[in-house]
């Protein structure tokens, strides 16, 4: 006899936390998660900072999120939050949570970039980075763990090739994604006796709109001599969401049981260099 229904999928009767959920990477996180059967907590700032470039997300963003998880047949709750807001995160979490009955894994992915000289790095981006990279990130691993700790579960916080290798004209950045990368260790350790598995994801550049203007005029007119430094091995000059996306599957999924405490690059290779 042939069996005609689809099997489950590989977080099927999961309930995952996406941060940076409106658009780009976080889009694409929850989109994959729903498809493997993943039902999502949706966060997002839903505005732009001063200190940023580039424009970030809107409601109707994070709504269309929603309902692109909604067509899988998954269950959605949207939340605006600023990552962070401790309070408000944590409490987010919590309704969200009561809602869908519990929490299996978390996708910390918000984060912002911004681009200048060492010289010419203000401290304003220096706090908004940090800030948002590194104590947002611990803000919702924060706000997630008391969800995981007595049941076991995934936390899957997005670093970058720049946690991994000295990546010039964004300082702030790359200190704040080489510190997501030791908070993570440490917390895998610590949380390893629960059975909560902590791991690092580190993506080459990614077409997803988190790209100031400056840092291009810096390469091609003040320094091109760190141009290299930012060239895939790879034959591409980015990768795409979806690739990324594929590594959080399998860091949130059971395939990755015994995974705790990796920096899985998808990278093209750039940090080979």
């Amino acid at each position: 006899m042939i069996e005609n229904s689809r099997p489950p999928g590989r977080a099927a009767g999961k309930r995952v936390l996406v941060t940076g959920a409106a658009r780009g990477m976080g889009r694409s996180h929850a989109v994959r998660l729903a498809e493997e059967g993943a039902d999502l907590v949706l966060i997002d700032i839903c505005r732009s900072l001063p200190e940023l470039e580039y424009p970030l997300s809107t409601p109707e963003d994070l709504a269309e999120t929603a309902r692109l998880v909604e067509k899988y047949g998954r269950r959605a709750v949207t939340a605006v939050v600023d990552i962070r807001d401790e309070v408000a995160l944590s409490t987010a979490v919590d309704d969200a949570v009561a809602e869908l009955g519990g929490l299996d894994g978390a996708v910390a992915n918000a984060g912002v970039l911004t681009a200048a000289t060492w010289d010419t790095t203000t401290s304003e981006q220096w706090r908004t980075v940090v800030d948002i990279n590194l104590i947002g990130t611990w803000n919702t691993c924060a706000a997630a763990l008391p969800h995981l700790v007595d049941r076991g579960g995934s936390i899957v916080n997005i670093s970058s090739a720049a946690g991994l290798k000295g990546t010039p004209l964004h300082i702030p950045y790359t200190a704040s994604k080489h510190g997501v990368v030791g908070m993570s260790r440490a917390l895998a350790n610590e949380l390893a006796v629960r059975n909560v598995r902590v791991n690092t994801v580190h993506p080459t550049g990614v077409a997803t709109g988190m790209s100031p203007e400056s840092l291009f005029g810096l390469l091609s007119e003040k320094r091109p001599d760190l141009a290299p430094l930012f060239g895939n091995a790879l034959p591409v000059v980015m990768t795409e969401a979806i690739d990324i996306s594929n590594a959080v599957l399998y860091l949130i999924s059971d395939e990755a049981r015994h995974v705790t405490g990796m920096e899985f690059k998808v990278d093209a290779g750039v940090t080979l260099k």
